[in-house]
């Protein structure tokens, strides 16, 4: 739900929210074939030559459907370098920042992931492609319901989605080997740092909301100990919710 400002060969694209933003084409819908054909050139432009090398990731956002995730009136631009809005005032995010920070945390077959803001299962989805299980977590309760249906009509049956607070994460399945927060918190949540497993990774935009974020690499080693670093300046949705 994102786009990022990493260099200037990426445009900063504006934030639109699903109102302002619709485009409607009367083009007939592309076949299968033509929206392979332009997930192989999403990958090859936007994300291999921007320096993604994981092989599994790669795989992973060359066969999952991004146009399945996103609104019919938007799919002659489901495969295009931005972000799209999804309704609810939320957006898929950048196919570059979704392998970006699928790649940082080091997911693999045998790791747990949690994502906070499912939003459309895009992200999600392209989780289930690398790692052994997902649990998602969307505070809004129709984009919960309408991700379960496309993740589960996919067939993606290693993701979980809870609609609820993902401030507080989500204990019952703690702790995790990766964490991606696809909306910017102003600090980084306590409960997520708690449930991150010891020697694993977290990516969160970190920031105020509506503004430029920097995207952070949050790892914990062996003995629990805490260390971040900047990846990059971002600019994500807010994480929305009640604090306690």
């Amino acid at each position: 739900m994102n786009t990022t400002l990493k260099t200037a060969f990426i445009p900063l694209f504006a934030f639109f929210l699903a109102a302002g933003s619709a485009h409607t084409s009367s083009a007939a819908e592309p076949d299968e074939a033509a929206f392979a054909a332009m997930r192989e050139r999403m990958v090859t432009y936007q994300i291999a030559r921007r320096g993604v090398e994981d092989r599994e990731v790669l795989r992973a956002m060359n066969t999952v459907p991004r146009h399945r995730f996103v609104p019919k009136r938007l799919l002659e631009e489901a495969y295009d370098d931005t972000p799209l809005p999804i309704g609810y005032g939320q957006t898929i995010s950048q196919p570059y920042i979704v392998a970006y920070m699928t790649e940082i945390v080091e997911a693999d077959r045998e790791s747990a992931v949690l994502e906070i803001g499912t939003g459309s299962g895009y992200q999600a989805a392209v989780l289930a492609a690398v790692a052994g299980s997902v649990y998602t977590i969307e505070i809004i309760p129709e984009l919960a319901e309408s991700a379960t249906r496309q993740l589960e009509k996919l067939g993606y049956g290693n993701v979980t989605v809870r609609c609820a607070d993902g401030y507080y994460g989500w204990e019952e399945h703690a702790p995790f080997d990766a964490i991606i927060v696809t909306a910017a918190a102003g600090h980084i949540p306590p409960p997520l740092v708690r449930q991150l497993k010891p020697g694993g990774r977290m990516v969160i935009p970190v920031g105020g909301p509506f503004m430029v974020q920097n995207l952070v690499l949050v790892e914990k080693d062996s003995a629990g100990k805490i260390t971040t670093r900047n990846l990059m300046a971002v600019r994500f949705v807010p994480l929305t919710g009640r604090r306690e």
